[in-house]
Order: structure tokens, then C-alpha cells, then sequence
């Protein structure tokens, strides 16, 4: 079968925002339409590919604005000593995608697994999303997106491969076949892909390719190690934070205490006099005002001398937000019309034989990711290079040209591997980049000819925003005692993640943020009425692991549950008879972790409970069946059982390992303490003795089972999170008949 790199058109909105990313014209070079080989320097070849805008004329315009002869040749790499290296389009922070993505295009190369290494990309446009036509690593697109990608990057160097061995030989193409690095011609001649390497570099880029039926697959589908565990299993994996340049030195800053207050007054004396500091500097901070930065030879001394610091903040003139306060707030606007994503009708809901009347609440969360934030910057000779784990870095990289003042195409931003992340490394205010480079900025000026790393303490983090949204949700639903819904009331108050920011055009309509209600009524088909308030808060909000789903699962599958026990159903054989046709991967996921379980059939210990719950998110579906009891007056997770359809599966280990690790974050939102507050404006959490996030003790036994398909993969990076919540609470209502409104858990 033939395919060619052709890809959806650009949202005019994603256009608009990512023009100012090209970087300036360069002259034509004479390389042909889709011509994109390039000479190693270390001898062998190079092969890169670049997203097409569909429909368009003979000469299309690639997805990013940019010329063909603008597209640097990137992605591949196949060294005379037959190493192959392949570059990431996407940032790496423990979801795989560093193993996943050269599997891909390993399958199409029928490279030696063995030889295969993985680099990250940068900034160069040559590395944004082929369908977002942006430089981004989310919303679980990483191997949706560049699946059909990287498959063809493969196929086209087998083929030149392939072109160079049959020139050698002077054979038919036809004739040649290859396997584990080698072509293999007639009477058994062999030729190794860094034997070919240099010649493979002469041969044209076919237009087409024939792309394998995923029957001979080798390597996609089979569970594979990846290429990063040694590294980090052993501790030697390098990430943003432990970049060490010559004469680098450390910053840290001090931010204002409350989300927009502004610097009164400064004493630096102390801070200058710790052994160590080299500067002491005002910088402009997130959403306005200074903030001060202490430069030292290291972060202990630069940590020391924030703490020296005497600082008077004017926080007159700022909202100072109280977390008790805003849910009042939230109750009487959750009372008001608003903008109705669902406008049903809601007749049947006046005489309903049964109703649910529900108010949930969702505090704000924290990203709080293992690996602080960090960003290294180095400022020589015009030039702005980059050392970040970004999930926008075209993004970060045009931000720190206008801070630095460097033009767009002498920003290099390296990409580093990174300690986590869940969303708060891709921040369209790119707000700690533009910190740090205000630091190096300002240490220049100040005579320090150094690279400056603007480090973030996790106290700074947790404190310093962006959150997950606060949320409450109030339901009233009726229904019949069949569990027939007959009307659903259903009002969201929550701030926009996306007001204000260059997704807003796309993502908000008729007043209403598309992540504040996705997930909600899918899959079952119910009379529903939805209306959304989003009101401005000052708190700086962002998307978080699975986004809205975190919340939308929640009050849904709790409710769909809780129909189920008052009209004394199962709630597997309810869920079941309640989607529709078209969802028959709901179904699917959701048998498959019920036979997996034993969930009717095996018997339980005295004091257990079933939780079902299935959702999905980023086009994956996830169903958990889950076992957990109350002890000691706390909920206890045992046992959870995972049925996952994501499409066609590229490394089960990674699905396993993703699946695992969102539903432990998913136990976190449900455990006491893992809330963010506020009071007077200011965050009252500090670190993790403050902020709990699941630990080692809490961790239940999860297995992993995913449905079989052929068809293009789907997210992974999020989906398991969503339903873990809902599965555990519902276990635990069916034990105590009290169903839980609140994340974290509140038993009494």
C-alpha cells in the first residue's frame, strides 16, 4: 500500500500563533520538492521529513510556514559503524516516547534493534508536531501524531538503502530484501546499513513508499526494553538540572508571595555577603512586577542568600484569594445562567420517581513534578542557546529571542530529558524560561559573562503556580426505577485554563473552555443539560495530567455508580446497556478488565468491595476494575485491574508503565492532603510533607491488559488517570452506601 507525507491543514488559529516561529528566508539551496538528504559529518547520512498542508497545490507549504529548503535534514542518522540514531520530535519525561518513537521507524528500516540510539530534538521547526504544525509534547499526541511519520522516515532510508546495495550490485531493487541492518541480495551477498550508509546518501528520496502490513511487524507490538533504562536504572541519566557548562553559575529568585504583588523595597546587604553570591538583581517575574534574583557559584549559596534577602511586597491592589471564600463564590455563581454546552430537554426531570441531587468539589493541584523546574542559558556573540526540558520549545525558543533580544533563528533551544511534568512544561507564558533568560539577561549587563541555570526549588513550584483549577459541580439527575435517565441538570464553575492565551481562539466557544468539559455525558446517552461558568480568579491555572477529564470521570462514573445501586443493578451490566453503538471500545475495554479481574466471579475477602469505572480521554479508552476496603476509617486501594484500548499497541511495556504511573497519580488526588489552598493569597502548601502525593506503602497491585488492534495508535500519557478515582470511590460507597463528592477523600 502507497502513502505519502500528506497531512491535515493547520487550525488558522495554531497558524496565526506559530508564524512568528519561522525563522528568517534563506536562500535557495536547489534541493528538490521534498529533497531533504543531507551528508553526515561523521560520513554516512542523514534523512528528515517535514509536515505537508493538505489539499494543497504541487508545491504545498509545509505545516510550520516553512520552505522544504528551510527543513533541516534531522530525524535519522546511520553512522559508517551501522549505529543508527534517531532524533525525537517530542520531549521525553518517563512516558517512553524515546523508545517508542525509533521502534517505529526501526520497523520500517528493519534496523538492528541493538544499534539503535535516541536523541531529542531542539527547537528547529524541522521538529514540530506534523498535524499541530507546533512544537509540542501533549495532550498524548506524541505517537498518534508522528506514527505515520516516523514510519515513512524508516521506509524511505530502507529504500535508498535498498537503492545504493542494487546500484553496487547492479541488481534489481525487487530482488533485495533486509533484515536486522543488512541488505541481502542474490547468492546470499550482504551488504551492513553502515556499509551502505555513504553511497544510500547519492540515491533520490522516493516520493512514495510501501509500508508493511502490520502482520510482519517485528518490533511494534512486541514488549521491548527501553533504550533509556539502563541509564536511569542505574543513575547515570542526565536531565535539565544536572547541565554543567564551564564557568556556569546558579540563580534562584525570589517571587512575591501572593500572584501579582508588586516589590516595595529591597535590603540585599545580607544576601551580598554570603561566601559565594556574585549578584544580587531585580528581574521582571510572572504576571508583573520584579522579582530578585541572588547569582552564586552554586545553588546552596544562591539558596542562602534569597534567604538573607529583606523584602516588603505591596500586595494592595491584587486580589487575595481564600479558598473558603471562593467555594461560596462558586456556590452562588453555580445558581446563576450561563452558557450551555448541552441545552436538553429537561421535562421528565420535574416528576422523576428518583433523584440525585450532588454538589462535588475539586481543590487546585499542583504539578509537582520530581524534577524541579530549571532552565540553563548561555548569551556569546549574538547567540542564545537553550539548556531546557520543554514541552513547547518553539514556543520557549521565541519567547527568549524577544527577552534577549536575539533574533528567532540564533536561539537554539536543546531539548533535555526531564524528571516529569504533567503539563507544567508547557506553559504558553513560557513563564520559567522567560525568567531565566531575564536572569542571564540582567547578569550580562551586570558584567557576568557566564551561563546562568535559574533553578526552582519544589517550594517555589508548588507555591509559585500554575495549577490544576478548582472546580465544583452541582447535579441534579432524575430517573425511573429501571435506571432510565429522564433528566439531567448539570452546572460546572471553574476557571478557563485557555482564556487569554493563544489556544483560546480554537479551544473556547460561545463562552466556553472545550477542556472544562470533555469527558462529560460520553459515552451514555442521556438527556442533559450542562452549563459552564468560568470566573477569573487570581490563580494562575493550566492543564494537569488528563486536563478536564481529571474531574468530568470523577462526577460522572461516581453518578452513573450510585443510579446503579438505588435501582439495585450491577454496574458493569448498567454501563453496558447505557452506551450506545458506536462505543464499542468503551465496551471492549471495560469486558476485557472484567474477566480479567474475576469481578463476579471471584470472591472477595470479608470487608472488600468491586469500583468500576471506564472513561476515555486523548482518544484512549481506559476501564479499572478495582478491589479496596476501609480500614481504620481510611479508604484502601488493594487491587486494581486495567483494561486499556489505545488502537494498535507499539511497546506494552510502555502502555503497562504509563498505566501504572497515572493510576498511582490518580490514587494521589484521592488520598487526605493532596489539595492546594489559599489564604490571604497566599499558598499554604510548601512541599511534599504538605502537599501528599501517593507513596510506595499506598501502591496497590495493578495489572494491565490492552485490547488488540491493527488500527493507528491512540494517547497514553494521560488516559489511565481519569477513572482510577471514580473506581475507588465507588468501591468504597458500595462498602459504607455514602457516595464521596470531594477529591481528596473527606469519610466523615
Amino acid at each position: 500500500m502507497l502513502f505519502d507525507t500528506t497531512t491535515p491543514a493547520l487550525p488558522k488559529a495554531l497558524q496565526a500563533m506559530l508564524a512568528a516561529q519561522a525563522p528568517a528566508d534563506e536562500s535557495a539551496s536547489g534541493v528538490g520538492r521534498r529533497s531533504f538528504l543531507k551528508l553526515a559529518a561523521a560520513g554516512g547520512f542523514a534523512l528528515g521529513a517535514f509536515p505537508l498542508a493538505a489539499g494543497a497545490a504541487d508545491d504545498p507549504a509545509p505545516a510550520a510556514g516553512l520552505k522544504p529548503t528551510q527543513q533541516p535534514s534531522a530525524f535519522l542518522k546511520i553512522g559508517a559503524d551501522g549505529i543508527v540514531t534517531v532524533t525525537i520530535n517530542r520531549l521525553d519525561f518517563g512516558q517512553g516516547v524515546q523508545t517508542g518513537l525509533p521502534m517505529i521507524l526501526a520497523e520500517e528500516l528493519d534496523a538492528d534493534w541493538s544499534k539503535v540510539r535516541s536523541v531529542h530534538g531542539s527547537n528547529d521547526p524541522a521538529y514540530a508536531d506534523p498535524v499541530f504544525g507546533m512544537h509540542l509534547t501533549g495532550g498524548s499526541t506524541a505517537l498518534r501524531h508522528s506514527y505515520q511519520q516516523y514510519r515513512e522516515l524508516g521506509a524511505r532510508a530502507r529504500a535508498m538503502l535498498v537503492s545504493a546495495a542494487a546500484a553496487q550490485w547492479k541488481a534489481d531493487p525487487a530482488s533485495l530484501r533486509t533484515q536486522a541492518g543488512v541488505v541481502i541480495g542474490p547468492g546470499g551477498k550482504r551488504l551492513t546499513y553502515g556499509e551502505l550508509a555513504e553511497a544510500a546518501m547519492a540515491q533520490p528520496v522516493p516520493e512514495k513508499v510501501a509500508l508493511k502490513d502490520p502482520k510482519q511487524f517485528r518490533l511494534i507490538g512486541h514488549a521491548t526494553g527501553r533504550l533509556d533504562a539502563v541509564a536511569k536504572s542505574s543513575g547515570r541519566q542526565d536531565y535539565g538540572i544536572d547541565v554543567r557548562l564551564p564557568g556556569m553559575l546558579t540563580a534562584v529568585v525570589a517571587h512575591p508571595p501572593v500572584f501579582g504583588a508588586k516589590l516595595a523595597e529591597v535590603d540585599e546587604s545580607a544576601a551580598r555577603a554570603v561566601k559565594g553570591v556574585k549578584a544580587v538583581l531585580r528581574v521582571p517575574v510572572d504576571r508583573g512586577g520584579d522579582g530578585v534574583a541572588v547569582i552564586a557559584d552554586g545553588y546552596w549559596p544562591a539558596k542562602l542568600g534569597r534567604e538573607a534577602l529583606k523584602l516588603r511586597w505591596d500586595t494592595s491592589g491584587v486580589e487575595k484569594v481564600d479558598s473558603a471564600r471562593q467555594l461560596e463564590q462558586y456556590r452562588a455563581l453555580a445558581k446563576q445562567p450561563g452558557p450551555r454546552k448541552y441545552d436538553a430537554d429537561l421535562s421528565g426531570l420535574a416528576n422523576a420517581p428518583q433523584l440525585i441531587e450532588a454538589e462535588f468539589q475539586f481543590p487546585y493541584l499542583a504539578h509537582a513534578p520530581m524534577e524541579p523546574l530549571n532552565c540553563t542559558v548561555r548569551l556569546q556573540d549574538g547567540q542564545a542557546e537553550l539548556w531546557v526540558g520543554s514541552q513547547m520549545p518553539g514556543l520557549d525558543g521565541m519567547a527568549a529571542s524577544k527577552v534577549l533580544g536575539v533574533p528567532p533563528q540564533n536561539v537554539k533551544v536543546h531539548v533535555q530529558m526531564a524528571g516529569g511534568g504533567f503539563g507544567r512544561r508547557a506553559i504558553p507564558t513560557s513563564d520559567y524560561v522567560v525568567e531565566a533568560c531575564q536572569v542571564a539577561r540582567a547578569a550580562q549587563a551586570a558584567g557576568l559573562a557566564a551561563p546562568i541555570r535559574t533553578l526552582w526549588s519544589r517550594e517555589d513550584d508548588i507555591q509559585g503556580g500554575y495549577y490544576r483549577p478548582m472546580h465544583l459541580h452541582t447535579a441534579r439527575v432524575g430517573f425511573d426505577e429501571q435506571g432510565r435517565v429522564l433528566g439531567w441538570d448539570h452546572v460546572i464553575v471553574g476557571q478557563s485554563i485557555t482564556a487569554g492565551s493563544p489556544f483560546e481562539p480554537m479551544m473556547v466557544k460561545d463562552g466556553i473552555d472545550a477542556t472544562t468539559v470533555e469527558g462529560m455525558r460520553d459515552p451514555y446517552e442521556l438527556p442533559m443539560r450542562l452549563t459552564v461558568h468560568h470566573p477569573k480568579v487570581n490563580v494562575p491555572v493550566l492543564w494537569w495530567r488528563s486536563v478536564g477529564s481529571t474531574h468530568t470521570a470523577y462526577v460522572m462514573e461516581t453518578l452513573i455508580d450510585e443510579i446503579a445501586r438505588r435501582t439495585k443493578q450491577d454496574p458493569v451490566a448498567y454501563r453496558l446497556k447505557l452506551m450506545g453503538p458506536q462505543h464499542q471500545r468503551h465496551r471492549a475495554a471495560l469486558q476485557l478488565a472484567v474477566d480479567k479481574s474475576g469481578y463476579g466471579k471471584r470472591t472477595l475477602p470479608a470487608g472488600h468491595a468491586w469500583g468500576v469505572a471506564v472513561h476515555e480521554s486523548f482518544q484512549s479508552v481506559v476501564a479499572y476494575v478495582v478491589e479496596a476496603s476501609v480500614q481504620d476509617g481510611q479508604p484502601v486501594l488493594h487491587r486494581v485491574t486495567a483494561g486499556v484500548h489505545c488502537n494498535l499497541v507499539v511497546n506494552p511495556r510502555s502502555v503497562e508503565a504509563q498505566v501504572q504511573g497515572a493510576a498511582l497519580m490518580g490514587l494521589s488526588t484521592c488520598l487526605p492532603g493532596n489539595a492546594i489552598t489559599l489564604k490571604d493569597g497566599e499558598v499554604q502548601q510548601h512541599n511534599f510533607h504538605e502537599y501528599q502525593v501517593a507513596r510506595i506503602g499506598s501502591m496497590p497491585r495493578i495489572e494491565v491488559h490492552m485490547v488488540p488492534s491493527a488500527e493507528p495508535p491512540t494517547g497514553m500519557g494521560e488516559p489511565g488517570l481519569p477513572p482510577l478515582a471514580p473506581a475507588f470511590a465507588n468501591a468504597i460507597a458500595s462498602l459504607t452506601g455514602k457516595p464521596l463528592r470531594e477529591l481528596p477523600f473527606r469519610m466523615a
